[in-house]
């Protein structure tokens, strides 16, 4: 697999528009997010994460950019900048999976309704359910595959975690009920990439960073970069090491930091030109974005299940209570990631909020940045809205 620096991207339908019509508003920003900036810096002080990148856009204008704390809490430790990358964890998920998905889908490729056996057919078993894990039940999350499985302790190989995957029991009959799951997106990574005949992080990179602009955006970010990223933790279980800039997920450490639901790594600037797409595609038709509107709004519509709370095609939607606060509209798209990032879009307020920290540092026991991001996102919500 490979990872690093972009070098090229073949979509050259696709120009780097975005960098040249997103604008900078940064008047009276301190002032005007003067609460949500407050409530980052105390959770810095209350040790929820020892840094955090902020990024706000608004009505086709980025409204808020900054960079707060340190890589750890040692005070001699690096600050975090606006630009700093981090490890974005199961943003991957939407950034890289659903974004390949969705041009696939677009080129007459995936067919939503196809089984997963077709295409990858060690997924193949004796439990007849499985001929009904399709592609959409893998993008919503109700194919009945568990939500998570250790499967780096007994796989330690690409080519064994993904068999491991393959031979994971289902839990429920598919579209039975909704449960998020790293195992479904792993299969679906990997039947993705054999639809492409292409690896995922070689087809996002000419695809979808490339023509996005988002330079600083890749899988296995190259060795000298690496300690320029915040740690994510402090790993005494397993690697027995501290991890910085390489994949904090053990199941994508195993396949190589190359992974369907976890591996990507980026920064607040750069996840600003991917949500800026989304935005203007679902709000402005016939606007160019990595795919048509149409696409999106296929994407973004909640899938049906007989029980939990329903998901979009690779997107979460808002529920009560959600990480995204009280205020985001109903059609609202967004993602959190394990390390403590998330990305929210609302297109009715054509707004979108980028947060990333690295909340498992030293270890990933604290739960505090579930209490913080809501109010991060309702101070900033109520701020727009003076």
């Amino acid at each position: 697999m490979t990872g690093g620096s972009i070098t090229r991207f073949r979509n050259s339908a696709m120009p780097q528009f975005f960098l040249m019509e997103l604008k900078s508003d940064f008047g009276g920003q301190h002032q005007r997010f003067a609460r949500a900036f407050a409530l980052l810096r105390e959770a810095i002080a209350s040790n929820a994460f020892p840094g955090c990148s902020l990024a706000v856009v608004h009505r086709g204008k980025l409204v808020a950019s900054t960079g707060l704390g340190r890589f750890t809490y040692d005070p001699q430790s690096p600050e975090v900048t606006a630009g700093a990358i981090f490890d974005l964890a199961s943003l991957t998920k939407i950034v890289a999976t659903t974004s390949m998905a969705m041009i696939l889908y677009e080129r007459g490729l995936l067919d939503l309704d196809l089984p997963l056996e077709s295409v990858v057919r060690e997924f193949e078993a004796p439990d007849p359910r499985r001929q009904d894990v399709t592609m959409r039940t893998l993008l919503a999350h109700t194919s009945g595959l568990p939500g998570y499985v250790r499967l780096f302790e007994q796989a330690r190989t690409r080519d064994e975690l993904i068999l491991a995957a393959c031979r994971t029991p289902l839990e429920a009959a598919p579209g039975e009920r909704t449960e998020y799951s790293d195992i479904g997106f792993i299969v679906l990574g990997e039947a993705l990439a054999r639809l492409a005949d292409e690896p995922l992080d070689t087809f996002c990179r000419h695809e979808v960073f490339g023509p996005l602009g988002m330079a600083s955006t890749c899988f296995n970010p190259p060795p000298a970069q690496r300690p320029l990223i915040p740690p994510t933790e402090d790993d005494r279980a397993f690697r027995h090491r501290i991890i910085q800039g390489e994949v904090h997920d053990e199941n994508a450490g195993a396949m190589a930091g190359v992974a369907g639901h976890a591996g990507l790594f980026s920064s607040a600037p750069d996840l600003v030109h991917f949500a800026y797409a989304i935005l203007r595609g679902l709000s402005r038709p016939g606007a160019k974005s990595i795919v048509h509107p149409e696409t999106l709004r296929t994407f973004a519509r909640p899938q049906a299940a007989q029980s939990g709370n329903p998901r979009a095609l690779g997107f979460d939607l808002p529920s009560a209570p959600s990480q995204s606060g009280s205020h985001f509209s109903p059609g609202s798209l967004g993602h959190l990631g394990f390390t403590g990032t998330s990305l929210w879009l609302d297109p009715e307020r054509a707004l979108a909020i980028v947060l990333l920290t690295n909340r498992t540092w030293p270890g990933r026991a604290s739960q505090e940045i579930k209490r913080v991001r809501p109010r991060v996102h309702d101070a900033i919500v109520e701020a727009l809205n003076w």
